[in-house]
């Protein structure tokens, strides 16, 4: 279900994101209009993504997600509605990749947080995970790659 879970040092890294708040059941329906709604906003000021989209979760509750849908950018980018500009904070990460539809993270979360606790890592309250291969680049879901990225404690 998951690959290579490593560990790595995650530089900081200047973001454009929109911050949304979903239950679990709604995040197919908010993930699509931000994401189009984001990278509209980059083409009207004519900045390209620097790398693929991800999203990093805040928080998860009963309530629900609290989380950004974000693109790393390598030029500045203004605040427009609810697009934001900032930084994701430099970090030390354990990372692993899943392989497959995204209905499928759920468990692969679950398989990872198993290798961390093994590993004897203390995780942050957040995590972020990186569309690196989705549906706009390959149809076949069984080609989809996702990498899982957990923050750890000092």
């Amino acid at each position: 279900m998951i690959e290579s879970p490593s560990l790595a040092e995650v530089p900081e890294q200047a973001i454009a994101y929109i911050p949304l708040h979903a239950a679990r059941s709604e995040l197919k329906d908010v993930f699509g209009p931000a994401i189009g709604e984001l990278m509209a906003e980059l083409a009207a000021q004519g900045v390209a993504p620097a790398g693929p989209m991800f999203a990093h979760y805040h928080e998860m509750d009963a309530d629900g997600m609290t989380f950004d849908v974000a693109f790393p950018v390598a030029a500045p980018v203004q605040a427009s509605g609810r697009v934001q500009t900032g930084l994701r904070p430099a970090a030390k990460v354990a990372r692993a990749v899943y392989v497959g539809n995204y209905d499928g993270l759920f468990g692969a979360w679950g398989q990872f947080g198993e290798w961390i606790k093994a590993k004897g890592l203390t995780p942050r309250g957040d995590l972020w995970e990186v569309y690196v291969v989705g549906p706009a680049d390959n149809l076949d879901p069984s080609q989809w790659r996702t990498e899982l990225n957990q923050p750890l404690s000092a």
